[in-house]
């Protein structure tokens, strides 16, 4: 298997199939200035510093599997036994609390891997991963993958700088939902969207691409029927507009103006 190129979350069901695609994952702490100060550097898929050999190597030791939308793939107090790498489709990881409502922490795409922190395994899951999408992972489990990463120096390095990259990513995440309102926190993830996906239209940016309120709502860390009032007050404003499954930014200074200051 090549390495994979890094990638953004392909539209799900989108009528703009050619949007261009710049991140290997979708997290809240994206745009937020600790993770993109001068220097920081995006994940790299983890075999990208393999050699072919090498790559072969890693392959024959790992397990495929093939999961369809909504299947999962590891479990929240399960215990953990190495990782899984993404080859195609989007897996979501999330947090569920003993109410049963959950916080999205990222979706992660081909390259990338999941199934930290404990990649050698030993402990439970601190939480879960489900296929967004139809997806195959190849697990390589705890005790293969400690064996090849004392054989693969360039191995070894991208497990340490996908843990780094992930440790960064969710400390930021831990900070917004601390210290930012549900409403900057929305306002955030609309343009850091636009950003990603956006269309240029007649009336502003398009998001080209398909989102529940579900989805947005676990991704902020709100209920469903928060955003979907929000998004309708926005939209009685001209700041945003629905048409069908997407979202149109009419107004994004408006937009960045909640970001910074909460203000609905």
């Amino acid at each position: 298997m090549q390495p994979s190129t890094a990638a953004a979350w392909p539209p799900l069901q989108s009528a703009h199939p050619a949007v261009a695609a710049p991140a290997a994952a979708l997290l809240l702490s994206d745009g937020e200035a600790q993770a993109t100060a001068p220097g920081a550097q995006r994940q790299r898929p983890l075999l990208e510093g393999l050699t072919e050999s090498e790559r072969r190597q890693v392959l024959e030791r790992g397990r495929k599997r093939v999961l369809y939308r909504g299947g999962t793939l590891f479990s929240q107090g399960s215990p953990h036994d190495g990782i899984y790498l993404i080859e195609s489709g989007r897996i979501r990881v999330f947090y569920a609390a003993p109410s049963g409502r959950e916080i999205t922490l990222a979706y992660w795409y081909p390259g990338n891997f999941v199934g930290g922190p404990e990649v050698f395994g030993g402990a439970p899951h601190v939480w879960s991963g489900m296929a967004a999408s139809n997806s195959s992972v190849v697990h390589l489990p705890g005790a293969a993958l400690r064996d090849l990463a004392t054989q693969i120096p360039a191995l070894a390095i991208g497990l340490i700088d996908g843990l780094v990259f992930k440790g960064k990513c969710y400390s930021t995440m831990a900070q917004m939902l601390g210290t930012r309102s549900i409403t900057e926190r929305l306002a955030h993830l609309l343009l850091h969207l636009a950003d990603l996906y956006g269309v240029p239209d007649d009336d502003g940016v398009l998001i080209a691409a398909s989102f529940t309120h579900a989805d947005l709502a676990h991704l902020v860390g709100a209920t469903r029927q928060w955003v979907t009032i929000s998004l309708k007050r926005l939209a009685e404003r001209g700041v945003v507009e629905a048409r069908r499954s997407d979202i149109l930014i009419r107004r994004p200074d408006v937009l960045a103006q909640m970001r910074s200051s909460g203000d609905a």
